[in-house]
């Protein structure tokens, strides 16, 4: 059984979809995967073991995208199932071409409170008129190497991809990570678009004498985040990416919400979460800039608040 597998374009979505694909997998334990998608989302598969391709969605580079779409589809080459986690035209353009004896398109189902798992996992079941349980997220690793701090790690995530209304403040996470020092060794984390968070929170650690932190914004490649979170003793971030991998290594995690949904969104799974938020009425908005312009979501929610319940889970 061959089967391909284009899986959504965000990290975070990415790692939501796991569950659903391990189902697969349950069905088809000795199939071969085919994985289509984003650079960063698609290294989430690297080390699976049931997966034989990887298929980089570079469509968008140069040139024509719908001719690149077709190349690509063709590829991949025969697979006796298709799956797409997206529902966009280009998915629908993308799997048209695609060689396959029977395809799924994801499709977003009712307006019931539904967490993003359940509902990718409902996707498959109906698919393949199956019954399975979405269970833990699941992200495999090659070669993990022991830990060699000598206190706990502390891993701070100031940035959020998807928009500056998903971030809470610099300032507040350098507080967080100076009330944390004396336990914690500190990592701090972004990618290339959050180089400059980062450095603002590292200079003012600086500032108060704060020097046990690496700052690795920009400078580590996805296998190599997956990696790092990995070993955290402790994570203070956004809603991102890098939350919903801190949840599939079980990682004790404070996740901090504004204006997304965090029923449909929070981690899942992980009895060590422990979410931060301010009830708001123009909340959840799903903006990625504050509409209103005062981004009280965000800015009611301070560190003594991370901290104390830090502290409220023996952590600190």
């Amino acid at each position: 059984m061959r089967i391909l597998i284009e899986i959504p374009t965000w990290l975070g979505d990415a790692v939501m979809a796991t569950p659903a694909i391990e189902n697969i997998v349950a069905l088809y334990p000795k199939c071969e995967l085919v994985i289509f998608g984003s650079f960063v989302s698609t290294r989430l598969f690297v080390a699976h073991p049931n997966v034989e391709k990887i298929v980089v969605d570079m469509s968008k580079k140069e040139g024509c995208r719908y001719k690149n779409l077709y190349k690509l589809a063709k590829s991949v080459g025969k697979v006796d199932l298709a799956f797409s986690f997206r529902r966009n035209f280009t998915t629908r353009f993308f799997l048209f071409f695609a060689d396959a004896s029977k395809k799924f398109i994801y499709k977003r189902d009712g307006d019931e409170v539904v967490h993003q798992v359940i509902r990718y996992n409902d996707f498959i079941n109906r698919s393949l008129n199956s019954s399975f349980k979405p269970e833990k997220l699941k992200i495999y690793i090659n070669n993990i190497e022991s830990k060699t701090a000598e206190k706990p790690l502390l891993g701070i995530n100031p940035g959020a991809t998807y928009g500056s209304a998903k971030r809470w403040y610099p300032g507040e996470f350098a507080k967080v990570a100076m009330g944390l020092a004396q336990k914690y060794d500190i990592v701090i984390y972004g990618g290339e678009n959050e180089v400059d968070i980062s450095s603002d929170i590292a200079r003012r650690l600086d500032e108060a004498g704060v020097h046990n932190y690496e700052n690795l914004a920009g400078k580590t490649s996805v296998e190599e985040l997956l990696e790092s979170i990995s070993k955290l003793d402790l994570f203070i971030t956004n809603d991102s990416g890098p939350m919903h991998v801190a949840a599939a290594f079980g990682v004790p995690t404070v996740s901090i919400f504004g204006p997304t949904k965090f029923y449909e969104t929070n981690q899942w799974m992980n009895d060590k979460e422990m979410m931060l938020r301010k009830e708001m009425k123009c909340s959840p908005c799903m903006k990625r800039a504050c509409p209103l312009e005062h981004h009280k979501c965000m800015k009611m929610i301070l560190a003594d608040d991370v901290l104390d319940i830090v502290r409220k889970n023996g952590l600190f």
